[in-house]
């Protein structure tokens, strides 16, 4: 009898060891892996960093970071655009995951993104798509979201970091926060209007970047 107990105990402690070390594998492979910045280290939500165009040999107007600037007569700086000049870095900006683990920033996980930046114009740093409900139209990336609030409120607000290429990284308005709400993924990337270049959701030429810490 004491045998038998003794076998039942082992038996019991050998599958909880099996168990628990099987479900730390199982959480460990669904993590995403963490995004990096030009010097392989990884983001971390309280810093603050450059988007940057990663280098192209076919590309020689790559230009530079990101900025706010008016859209025709409106001199509020309220849209997203990129720096047209190689040599200016732009304002930097925050990522802040939906679900923040340890302070990481990871790929394919709901963020806000977020300017360093006062507000503006009465309009929060936030990154917001103006044109979310019917994206197959033009849509652009401007300000004026809100962070954190997961819903269909807030589902304008809502970006991701993917990988784009071995060391790249692309811009996706591709939001889960909702799982009733209907959203049609799209990229990141860039419009010409009036010689600047304005960033708005494509299924074409995203915009493939890096990010440098500032």
């Amino acid at each position: 009898m004491m045998k038998a107990s003794l076998l039942f105990i082992l038996s019991f402690l050998v599958f909880s060891i099996s168990v628990s070390t099987n479900s730390s594998f199982t959480s460990a492979a669904e993590a995403p892996e963490p995004v990096r910045d030009v010097a392989g280290k990884m983001l971390r939500t309280d810093r603050h960093y450059y988007i940057l165009p990663a280098a192209n040999v076919f590309d020689k107007f790559r230009g530079g970071g990101l900025t706010l600037s008016g859209i025709g007569k409106n001199t509020c700086p309220a849209a997203v655009f990129q720096e047209t000049s190689e040599q200016k870095n732009g304002i930097p900006l925050a990522f802040l995951p939906v679900n923040p683990k340890k302070g990481v920033v990871r790929v394919s996980t709901d963020l806000n993104i977020k300017f360093a930046y006062p507000e503006t114009c009465g309009q929060s740093p936030v990154w917001s798509i103006d044109n979310y409900v019917y994206p197959s139209g033009d849509s652009f990336v401007n300000i004026g979201g809100v962070v954190g609030n997961p819903g269909p409120k807030t589902l304008s607000s809502w970006f991701k970091i993917e990988k784009f290429g071995y060391q790249d990284y692309k811009l996706v308005y591709c939001p889960a926060v909702c799982s009733y709400c209907r959203v049609i993924c799209k990229d990141v990337g860039i419009e010409y209007q009036n010689g600047k270049r304005r960033l708005h959701l494509t299924t074409d030429y995203p915009l493939r970047v890096v990010f440098k810490k500032a």
